[in-house]
């Protein structure tokens, strides 16, 4: 029954965030500052979400900044996703052995 209930929670709020802006905005957003702003919003959110995550995955700090420089350089030279997200993840679990 409180399975059935946090489901049914989850959904609701899921629903109002996604129909509370249409709701509110219904014409185009016309100023250039606001559409700016909110173009950047997933970015920000995102990035909110994951670096925390990124430092504390492993348990040791050493060992999440290694893995985070190795994404960072490969992801700077432009190398497809799931290479950096290898690369930096054996970066890590590599330096694991020496910390």
């Amino acid at each position: 029954m409180t399975i059935a209930l946090y489901i049914l929670v989850m959904a609701g709020v899921t629903y109002l965030i996604r129909m509370i802006p249409f709701a509110f905005f219904r014409k185009k957003i016309r100023s250039q500052f606001v559409r700016s702003f909110l173009y950047y919003v997933p970015y920000a959110v995102l990035s909110a979400m994951t670096i925390p995550a990124i430092f504390y995955s492993t348990g040791n700090i050493t060992t999440s900044l290694v893995g985070t420089a190795a994404a960072l350089a490969l992801a700077y030279f432009k190398f497809p996703l799931i290479v950096v997200a290898l690369a930096a993840a054996a970066a890590a679990f590599i330096a694991g052995f020496f910390v």
